[in-house]
């Protein structure tokens, strides 16, 4: 969560562009897989704790197994202000309101803004704060053990705070020492973090796999499931071999990584050396690893709503597209003996949706959509058109069907209808506010900065405040991410 220089946020964004480009034109469908919807839960660390603690309290309903919190915090813990975010939520320079908290849990959970909070009390949970932790302090942790009180047993929550870690993922065998603070993030602390946060959600498994992993990494077209907001253009899984043929009914479980961890800042160290996999591989577990982008701030999950007010319910963008992408990994393998929809056009183009039409299908029951390789609708329609939305402007996309039956087995593919969003594809820059205006694309006024064509406020007018414009016509700016 620490903040890059804006020389070396510039940099970044360079170098990195092409490796985006490269990595989206190599990545694959995201499998579908028998996955038992009773067994799926969700860990992370930092911004990537926080997000977990979101998933889990907002949709409670799919990840009913459980939780791992890394250096993370109570639900909401910064109220969409990026100050309590980086003061109470990691400092604990002030207290935590976390009674309030609870409340405004209760109230979402009442209006239908996320999942009823009675799916919580059957979690188990793994909590882990390292005593050395100088960016999200063990009272942070704390209060967090408190928040989660109000909802599912004590009997239910394990927490480690007794170990001499400084702010990172923690292993027994891989990254730098216990004490150090810096990329890429995980630590050699001879404990094995991975498989006891596995242990207390899951109970007793396997041994864990020490030799050559007998599974496959899939890196996957997460464009399928997002339409920019600051996530990448590919994320990954690992996925074991029973489950990959589909002779297992396998377990699921989201890993997700922290600020400066994402793949364009660390390679696939988190995605490869975290320890996850080795449990994942003996027990039958998929491991996905969403991707957050390069104009993420700091390469951070969205906990403050740095990309949306509604960044921690179910409306969230970041929020709901991993839960997407577990709906479709646990779409199941089952086939059926269903033609192919023919006649598949994509038409209507605005600069966010498509209009998709196709033939119907003797025998089917409904039809599955899929835009680059992810899954569009949850449950089957039953007509033959869709409207996708959450499209990039002035950006291509393919798309296919499938016919269903009535059991929910797919038959085969469609041919692919590729088309374009109208508009121009948006263009971002993260600089200081100087540069911004330097460069004509904010101007400043009584000592305060704001965005050209929007007039969004994008705080002081000075060089030490960096924000990213996202311009989306000639002359036009507006606070945001693209990919």
């Amino acid at each position: 969560m620490q903040k890059f220089t804006a020389p070396l946020r510039r940099a970044a964004g360079v170098l990195v562009s092409a490796w985006l480009l490269a990595g989206a034109a190599a990545a694959v469908p995201l499998p579908e897989l028998n996955i038992d919807p009773a067994q799926v839960s969700v860990s992370g660390v930092s911004s990537g704790g926080y997000m977990a603690v979101q998933l889990h309290v907002a949709y409670s309903a799919t990840f009913t197994k459980g939780a791992g919190v890394v250096a993370g915090g109570p639900y909401y813990c910064a109220e969409g202000s990026v100050v309590y975010a980086t003061g109470r939520c990691m400092a604990h320079d002030t207290s935590i309101p976390v009674s309030s908290l609870v409340t405004t849990t209760n109230n979402w959970a009442a209006s239908g803004a996320i999942d009823p909070v009675a799916n919580l009390a059957a979690s188990r949970l793994y909590l882990f704060s390292g005593t050395l932790d100088s960016v999200v302090k063990t009272a942070v942790m704390d209060d967090l053990r408190s928040y989660y009180g109000a909802f599912v047993p004590a009997a239910n929550i394990a927490y480690k705070k007794d170990l001499a870690a400084e702010h990172a993922f923690v292993t027994d065998d891989y990254g730098s020492a216990c004490s150090v603070k810096g990329d890429p993030y995980i630590d050699d602390c001879n404990f094995d973090l991975a498989g006891a946060l596995l242990q207390q959600i899951y109970g007793p498994l396997n041994a864990r796999n020490v030799g050559t992993l007998g599974g496959s990494f899939v890196e996957f077209d997460q464009r399928g499931f997002v339409g920019g907001h600051a996530m990448a253009q590919t994320g990954w899984a690992y996925v074991p071999a029973a489950c990959a043929s589909g002779s297992a009914t396998c377990r699921l479980h989201v890993a997700l990584h922290g600020c400066k961890q994402n793949t364009a800042q660390i390679g696939q160290q988190y995605v490869r050396n975290t320890g996850y996999n080795r449990w994942a591989d003996t027990n039958n577990i998929v491991v996905l690893y969403p991707q957050t982008g390069v104009t993420a701030t700091n390469g951070c999950w969205d906990w403050w709503g740095y990309d949306s007010p509604d960044y921690a319910k179910k409306a969230g963008p970041q929020m709901a597209a991993i839960q997407a992408m577990v709906k479709h990994l646990s779409g199941g393998t089952a086939t059926a003996a269903l033609a192919a929809p023919g006649g598949l056009t994509a038409s209507a183009a605005t600069a966010s949706t498509m209009k998709l039409s196709w033939s119907a299908v003797p025998g089917a029951a409904g039809y599955v959509v899929y835009r680059n390789g992810g899954r569009r609708n949850a449950a089957p329609l039953t007509g033959t058109s869709y409207t996708d939305s959450d499209l990039v402007a002035g950006s291509s996309y393919g798309w296919t069907v499938r016919a269903v039956n009535a059991a929910g087995a797919r038959g085969a593919a469609s041919a692919t209808a590729t088309a374009s969003t109208t508009g121009m594809t948006p263009v971002c820059t993260t600089t200081d506010n100087y540069s911004h205006t330097m460069a004509a694309r904010a101007y400043a006024l009584y000592g305060f900065t704001y965005a050209y064509g929007s007039n969004q406020g994008m705080g002081l007018w000075n060089i030490y405040i960096e924000t990213t414009l996202k311009k989306t016509a000639a002359g036009y700016y507006e606070v945001g991410t693209c990919y």
